[in-house]
């Protein structure tokens, strides 16, 4: 039943994204802005409230922490080494490589919340105040690398300074875990008021995920949307696996890891692969190919 009561709320609430963009009740302009209110307000505040009125008595788990970090970086090599040996041009070497490794934050604190609570959530927003800089990094570093342009160092490391700078997510998330080391709670009145507005950020994510989500783009794509999905949802959770054994994590962690590295890719590839001139079709096509099968992976993650 925990699969059952986890994921179908999730998966009833793209479908409804879906339909309703089908049906015209919502059209590219409203997503888009509803897109900007849930990354740029809704979502971080969501994140703030949950991480900042957990308990973080015990410290942050650096042990999850850095088996979090070598199960991605692993991954990272092993997609550079996947664009050379399947011939991945280097026009969707940079799509490729994020639909790899990078994860759907939305669907992610869904699933959580629903099978977890709010103390899984706790853990999901310090991984991911851990790993958007170094998913960011790697993803900016493959992208310029097969761009075939030549780009300074300094350029580079403005490009990389402003996916991290102006990211709500990562300065909400580091913003939740240093007021609840300082406060430890919300009164009342701000809890209720923060409560309310966090309401609003997972239905609103989730539908506009699923009105998101089209096939025009995956016919033509399907051999590589579905190599990346295949490490995203098969490799890296079994990366992960063996991580989280080596550096002996256990409980709650651990069940958060894994779930996060079954998570679908991140719709964020999509934009990054606009901004840097690569393949935003094959970005698509991964993002939805792998939001499909990652309900089978993440079947296994919460029997787990």
């Amino acid at each position: 039943m925990i699969i059952l009561n986890s994921l179908f709320p999730i998966v009833a609430l793209l479908g409804i994204g879906n339909i309703l963009k089908s049906r015209g009740m919502t059209d590219s302009a409203f997503l888009d802005t509803s897109d900007r209110l849930i990354y740029y307000f809704f979502f971080p505040v969501m994140l703030f409230w949950e991480i900042g009125k957990a308990s973080l008595d015990k410290g942050i788990d650096w042990d999850f922490c850095l088996a979090s970090f070598c199960a991605l970086l692993a991954m990272f090599v092993l997609s550079a080494l996947a664009i050379r040996v399947f011939r991945i041009s280097d026009f969707q070497a940079g799509s490729f490589s994020q639909g790899c490794y990078r994860f759907n934050t939305y669907i992610g604190v869904a699933v959580i919340l629903n099978s977890l609570g709010t103390e899984g959530v706790k853990y999901f927003g310090i991984m991911i105040a851990f790993t958007i800089p170094l998913l960011n990094l790697f993803a900016v570093a493959t992208l310029i690398w097969f761009s075939g342009k030549k780009v300074g160092i300094r350029r580079r490391v403005e490009i990389l300074a402003m996916a991290l700078i102006a990211n709500p997510l990562i300065l909400a998330c580091l913003a939740g875990i240093l007021y609840s080391r300082i406060f430890g709670g919300f009164p009342a009145f701000i809890n209720n008021t923060l409560s309310l507005v966090s309401m609003v950020a997972l239905p609103m994510a989730l539908i506009s995920v699923g009105g998101a989500l089209t096939f025009a783009k995956v016919r033509g794509n399907l051999v590589p949307s579905l190599l990346a999905s295949a490490l995203k949802l098969l490799v890296l959770p079994l990366l992960g696996w063996l991580f989280f054994h080596l550096f002996h994590v256990t409980g709650m962690p651990f069940k958060v890891g894994m779930i996060c590295l079954c998570l679908p890719t991140s719709t964020a590839i999509y934009v990054l692969s606009s901004q840097m001139n690569s393949d935003t079709e094959l970005a698509s096509a991964a993002i939805v190919i792998s939001t499909l099968l990652s309900f089978v992976s993440l079947s296994v993650a919460l029997v787990l």
